[in-house]
């Protein structure tokens, strides 16, 4: 496990005029966000106590204590939320929480370096890991299915994928 704290969401705005923003959550069940706290910003030099309001438009309304302006919530706007990890749920053997995913070395089936995770993606249909690699001018975009990705051994820091036909 490489961090104690995990990124569950962003501030994505205020909403409103007396101070409340809108959330985005990275949680698999998105209010649970409110139940992780306090959270904290990347840097971990702010605390932010929330409780959800809403929901609103791609994301959840809520009130961050001391904020009661909407210039104040303005001012969030991108901070990166991060809950401590021994608050999180712990995981059945076949998910993973992002973060720990990032920096591992991904081998085939046949023990050759691919590369390493650089970022995992989802953008509606499902994870998806960027790799990149010696000699790679670009990133390797795999999906992150237990066909392309048959091993991933976090104790070993170690990732084997079954490259689909193209992307090899």
């Amino acid at each position: 496990m490489t961090t104690d704290r995990i990124c569950v969401g962003a501030i994505a705005g205020s909403f409103g005029l007396q101070g409340e923003v809108r959330l985005k959550s990275f949680c698999s069940t998105p209010e649970a966000i409110a139940t992780y706290g306090p959270l904290t910003s990347e840097d971990g030099t702010r605390s932010f106590n929330v409780k959800l309001t809403r929901p609103v438009a791609n994301g959840l309304g809520a009130r961050i204590t001391g904020i009661t302006t909407k210039e104040q919530a303005d001012a969030l706007k991108g901070t990166s939320l991060y809950a401590d990890r021994s608050k999180l749920p712990s995981l059945p053997d076949d998910e993973f929480y992002h973060t720990d995913l990032i920096g591992m070395a991904v081998h085939d089936t046949g023990g050759a370096l691919i590369g390493s995770v650089q970022a995992v993606h989802n953008h509606g249909a499902g994870d998806l890991l960027e790799i990149m690699g010696p000699g790679m001018k670009t990133a390797l975009l795999l999906p992150f299915t237990r066909k392309a990705v048959p091993t991933v051994d976090l104790a070993a820091r170690r990732i084997v994928a079954d490259l689909p036909e193209g992307l090899d």
